[in-house]
């Protein structure tokens, strides 16, 4: 579940001793002992305007002050920098964009120096239109805030539009939707919001940069996304991926705010001034709120229509994305919205327009869902009131139009097998569909609602894992990977993986950490709710031909067929003979052959990759191609809630939460996972929104953004799971990571409906919104 955390000042780090060193007896500090007492702290000068020319950025004084050992600005960083589409600086260069914006660094002897330093560095600024609606950012007439798009590098499947704030459009369009609206019986029409919110993981972001006179570079970071990192950074600083290193430990949270470059790159921009000493960024929890990714904002606008046969005819939408002032990751979460535009249900004619748009705000990015839990605060209501005008019950109706086996969906995609029928039946059976239940107290008013959702690993067609598997004398087996681990169990899987192909007990496996892009397996990124599916099969086919090496071996050396022989238990045993050999010493040093005739075998070292090489291209106007993506998970929830009309205030009685995951490896963190997704999904539906009054953040702390505490959470919480499997998955698995936070909200909305028969288009449901729309109601 999401961790709550009281931040210390902002600004001020707390030390602590860790040790004392024996020769002085002065204290050592964490830092101290893993980087050496040559290491300098780096602070930010940030934008404090949401739209400015840089006219002057003069750095002599912070220069001047003592313990000061470097500044950096925008001169000393030209290029640009970006997943998808390479549209930021490192340091602005001509103008800021948002309040927020990195226009200078300070390097220190203490955090404290290079904070006092930062604040005597002068900007002058030239202040610039600014823009802070996405509809106000599409009209023509709008302030351009990436004159140079036209000049960005971008990948094949982003379609900036030179000469606007649009830094990408995807296009739906499936059969006809302008004939199909006199075929419908009822349609709805509704425009639907969904603000900025901010992940915040109970680690901020925090990185060590050091660049050495050799040329070679280490970074040790916070990350999501270690090989991502070498690869942009070191594209973008001009040096090669052989020379940059980045170190990946254990993760303190993540949700999709670490994934790709965010503040990792000043560190490396800044120990260049310093060479040879290490340098430490950190972001105070301040900072964190509105300097690192915040989730893009949307207005979405639908139009729906159906039949009296309770089938959908025709779904026309437009979304607007808020992508804030650099779009370089949000702009594939606009083509994944775009790409999954209908929701779960197969629709046979269909509009869809989703716009990436530039603002003056913070800048949006990959937060768990990736698009999903925004889009389907729409679809899932427009769904709802539709079932509603046609006078069907709201889980048949979604029953009747969700997507089956060999459905063609929105993109043209034939829908792979899926239990999507059985999650919303087994959801609306978890609350009691249909069972009215007595509020608890004459005040109060009890609700149900339902919302279903898919979602597909948003990425490129071809993002590659490795894997190796390598024994040790004993028989333990180390594992190589390069995805992460943050909290979500991704080790315990890879090595549930590893001892089931291999044949060895689970606690035999060891997982080789941090990820070391110098050393580890590649991975593209840990984000889509990959892992255990890509990852999964690089680590299964590395386990496999390690099996394969040792069963070689085994019959050589007993003169079997290697058909009569399996790994059990960690010995190999033949079912012919009936004999069998422990893996000890074996897998290192081989086996001799009779007469002291030499030996046989050796050190055995398993290597496995995956890539999908079935994905294919999208045609650009219609959005049409035999295959999107790789797959998708599919699932429901369902709620029941109180609603107390005196103060609009929610409570969550029961939650069900049922996802197919086509194989749970492990069936306990299937459960975690979805808990932990429904707490946050509905922390984000209940309470959290990111106010900004003309780009400045309002309450970028946690005393006024709140978060679901344990006080908050649903009194009860069911989660199931069915399996379905995957054609593409080890043993049919995948992803669950994200899903349970998608249809939170919707159904949370669907139930307070239910309940109050009021209808909400904007989140949060915050008790003072609700509250307000009841002493509106007649």
């Amino acid at each position: 579940m999401r961790e709550n955390l009281t931040p210390n000042p902002v600004g001020k780090s707390v030390p602590r001793v860790d040790a004392v060193d024996k020769v002085t007896g002065s204290a050592l500090f964490t830092d101290d002992l893993q980087f050496g007492p040559g290491l300098l702290y780096g602070r930010i000068v940030r934008s404090s305007r949401p739209h400015a020319l840089i006219k002057r950025v003069d750095v002599s004084k912070a220069l001047a002050l003592p313990g000061v050992k470097a500044a950096v600005t925008g001169e000393d960083t030209p290029g640009t920098i970006g997943l998808y589409l390479k549209d930021r600086h490192i340091f602005c260069t001509d103008r800021v964009r948002y309040v927020g914006d990195p226009v200078a660094g300070i390097v220190a002897t203490s955090e404290e120096v290079a904070e006092d330093a930062a604040r005597l560095v002068e900007v002058e600024y030239e202040d610039l239109p600014a823009v802070f609606d996405p509809l106000d950012a599409l009209d023509p007439g709008a302030p351009l805030l990436h004159p140079n798009l036209g000049s960005y590098e971008v990948v094949p499947f982003i379609f900036p539009q030179p000469g606007s704030n649009v830094s990408n459009v995807f296009r739906v369009r499936k059969g006809d939707v302008d004939g199909a609206w006199d075929g419908c019986d009822a349609i709805v029409e509704e425009t639907y919001h969904v603000p900025h919110i901010q992940h915040v993981p109970i680690e901020p972001h925090v990185a060590v940069a050091r660049w050495d006179r050799s040329g070679e570079v280490t970074l040790w970071s916070s990350t999501q996304s270690p090989f991502a990192q070498r690869d942009l950074i070191a594209q973008t600083m001009g040096i090669s991926q052989g020379d940059m290193r980045v170190i990946g430990h254990y993760i303190g949270g993540g949700f999709g705010s670490k994934a790709g470059v965010s503040m990792e790159a000043i560190a490396v921009a800044m120990s260049r001034k310093v060479m040879g000493r290490p340098v430490k960024v950190r972001m105070t929890r301040e900072e964190e709120f509105y300097c690192c990714f915040v989730r893009q904002g949307l207005v979405a606008k639908v139009k729906i229509g159906g039949d009296k046969q309770g089938r959908i005819l025709a779904l026309q939408v437009a979304y607007y994305w808020d992508g804030g002032a650099y779009t370089e990751y949000g702009v594939n979460i606009v083509r994944a919205a775009g790409y999954s535009s209908t929701g779960p249900y197969n629709i046979p004619n269909v509009r869809t327009d989703s716009y990436c748009l530039y603002t003056n705000h913070p800048v949006g990015g990959p937060m768990r869902g990736f698009g999903m839990p925004e889009i389907h605060w729409s679809i899932e209501q427009s769904v709802d009131r539709l079932a509603e005008a046609l006078g069907v019950d709201a889980v048949q109706f979604r029953l009747n139009n969700c997507l089956k086996d060999g459905d063609i969906v929105v993109t043209g995609m034939v829908m792979h097998p899926t239990g999507l029928s059985q999650c919303i039946q087994k959801a609306a059976e978890a609350v009691g569909w249909g069972k009215d239940a007595l509020p608890s107290a004459p005040h109060k008013r009890r609700g149900k609602g339902i919302a279903a959702c898919w979602k597909a690993p948003a990425m490129p067609p071809n993002p590659g894992s490795e894997a190796w598997v390598r024994f040790n004398e004993d028989a333990t087996v180390s594992i190589g990977l390069g995805g992460q681990e943050l909290g979500q169990g991704s080790f315990t899987v890879a090595a549930q993986i590893a001892a089931q192909a291999l044949g060895v007990p689970y606690e035999w496996v060891r997982i080789s950490h941090p990820v070391d892009t110098k050393y580890s397996p590649y991975e593209w990124q840990t984000v889509a709710s990959r892992l255990t599916w890509s990852m999964g099969n690089a680590i299964k086919a590395a386990a496999e031909d390690a099996r394969a090496q040792i069963l070689a071996v085994a019959a050589a050396y007993w003169g079997e067929e290697r058909g009569h022989l399996d790994i059990l238990n960690g010995e190999v045993v033949s079912y012919q003979s009936e004999r069998s050999l422990s893996l000890k010493k074996t897998v290192i040093y081989g086996l001799p052959l009779p007469d002291d005739q030499g030996w046989i075998g050796g050190p055995i070292l398993g290597r496995g990759k995956f890539m999908p090489t079935y994905v294919t291209s999208l045609d650009a106007e219609t959005g049409q191609g035999k295959r999107a993506v790789v797959h998708y998970t599919t699932g429901a929830q369902a709620v029941e809630v109180e609603v107390d009309t005196e103060t609009g205030q929610v409570e969550i009685l029961c939650l069900a939460a049922v996802y197919d995951v086509g194989k749970a490896i492990n069936p306990e963190q299937v459960h975690a996972q979805l808990e932990g997704g429904v707490v946050q999904g509905a922390s984000s539906a209940l309470l959290e929104v990111l106010r900004l009054d003309k780009g400045r953040p309002m309450n970028p702390s946690f005393t006024d953004y709140r978060i679901m505490t344990a006080a908050d959470a649903p009194r009860r919480i069911i989660t199931e799971y069915v399996e379905v499997p995957q054609d593409d998955g080890p043993w049919g698995a995948r992803g669950i990571g994200e899903h349970p936070m998608i249809a939170t909200a919707p159904a949370i909305a669907n139930a307070i409906y239910d309940a109050l028969g009021i209808r909400f288009t904007e989140l949060p449901l915050t008790a003072e919104r609700i509250y307000l729309a009841l002493q509106r109601s007649p």
